[in-house]
């Protein structure tokens, strides 16, 4: 096992893990398209993270959003993983699934309408996390005298396409790094007392962007205590967002957590050695910890033939409605095939892969770089019934799709834990599903 997590020889050590007895039980007993996790890839990923260094304590948070099914909420909650909610519905969501209140953190650019759902959320111990002056104006008014943190955008941003980045000048995410001022003011008004300070900037797997992230943010720490000296005694915590990039495909590069954080550990020290506080070190990856762990499980049902000039296409039974990335901004996966039969394959075909809506976007193999281009991948030569395998779906899939375009029903869900054992956690969404809540 490479116990570098998130490398390429992690991910093919999964997509390839099906055999075609399993791949036929599946189908058998949950049809496809089905949505397929490894608890071991789960477990080893979340070990992997939680051994990050750190000086001064370490917290992670899974970002719920990128996959918020509760089997895996709660694995990870059994490892000691707590919490980022992007909504007050994921808030909802882990609660119900028995995560402690105390363990979710609320970053939204959406707080919820009503004062009365944060009352109740502040009460039960969730932690809210302003990321907007306004938000921040509000929790002063609804909370003074209490302890305060923030998300700042400390004005540096990454990702590999402008969808993916949310830090910087063109990101709406967090107080503008220049409008601390203004932070200090409505700190100072209520009497909040600073405990917290949150950045994010996007997504990306260069270690130096990361260190350059925690510079800034450190930085923005440094002059917040410059403007509240009393803030030296209460400021305990420096979460650095996540974002962490993972290998989907054998010529990406992933990040290196421990490279990167064996830096910013020794900033942390020399915050401390400067500044005085010893803040406590949190980070929120949610693609690192389960891209790997899922694989969408479909068939092939079509073929089309545009001619000598055209392309072969190779159709399934899965599509945007159950892995949006391809199409929304041109996401390569690793794709394999699993012949439904015992046939000697003698020949390998380049097929351009598409899904089964009715909408020309829907591919699974855009060119790189060019998300409106196609492009070919190499797969044995496929029959219809022939199982095929995308690697890297265990994140922004299940939450993250066109749920009810065309009314395709909703896959089901499957944890395989490490000695083969397949546990249900989603049923197959009925046909009609889309239609819920008509009057």
């Amino acid at each position: 096992m490479d116990t570098q997590l998130g490398s390429f020889a992690f991910a093919d050590l999964y997509q390839n893990s099906l055999s075609l007895v399993q791949c036929q039980k599946i189908a058998d007993t949950h049809d496809t398209p089905v949505r397929v996790y490894f608890a071991q890839a789960l477990e080893q990923a979340a070990q992997y993270t939680l051994s990050i260094p750190h000086p001064y304590g370490l917290t992670v948070r899974f970002a719920m959003k990128a996959n918020p099914l509760k089997g895996i909420l709660q694995l990870f909650n059994s490892m000691g993983i707590e919490i980022d909610a992007s909504s007050q519905y994921e808030v909802r969501r882990a609660l119900s699934a028995g995560i402690s209140a105390s363990h979710i953190q609320l970053t939204a650019q959406e707080w919820p309408r009503e004062d009365s759902v944060l009352k109740e959320f502040y009460q039960q111990g969730v932690i809210l996390n302003p990321c907007s002056l306004t938000q921040l104006r509000r929790f002063a008014q609804l909370f003074p005298g209490t302890e305060v943190g923030f998300r700042v955008n400390p004005g540096l941003g990454s990702g590999g396409t402008n969808r993916t980045n949310t830090g910087g000048p063109g990101s709406s995410f967090g107080i503008w790094h220049q409008a601390l001022p203004e932070v200090v003011e409505i700190i100072r008004a209520a009497n909040l007392r600073l405990t917290r300070l949150h950045s994010h900037i996007g997504s990306g797997s260069d270690v130096a962007v990361w260190e350059h992230c925690a510079d800034l943010t450190l930085d923005v720490a440094a002059r917040l205590l410059s403007a509240i000296p009393e803030a030296t005694n209460t400021l305990k915590v420096v979460n650095l967002g996540g974002g962490y990039k993972i290998a989907r495909m054998a010529d990406e590069k992933h990040t290196d957590l421990h490279q990167a954080f064996t830096s910013i550990e020794a900033k942390l020290r020399a915050f401390a050695a400067t500044y005085g506080p010893k803040l406590k070190l949190e980070i929120e990856p949610g693609t690192f910890l389960v891209a790997h762990s899922g694989i969408l499980l479909c068939r092939v049902q079509d073929f089309s033939d545009t001619g000598e000039e055209g392309y072969k296409f190779l159709k399934i039974d899965a599509g945007m409605t159950e892995l949006i990335r391809p199409s929304l901004y041109g996401a390569q996966h690793s794709i394999s095939l699993v012949p439904c039969n015992s046939r000697k394959i003698n020949s390998h075909e380049d097929y351009v892969i598409v899904g089964h809506c009715c909408e020309s976007g829907d591919i699974f193999t855009p060119a790189r770089g060019a998300p409106e281009e196609l492009a070919t991948r190499a797969l044995p030569q496929a029959e219809i019934g022939d199982f095929v395998l995308i690697g890297g779906a265990g994140a922004y899939a299940e939450g993250f799709s066109v749920i009810g375009y065309n009314s395709f029903p909703t896959p089901a869900a499957l944890l395989i834990q490490a000695g083969g054992e397949m546990n249900l956690i989603k049923r197959r969404g009925a046909t009609q599903q889309a239609s819920e809540g008509e009057v």
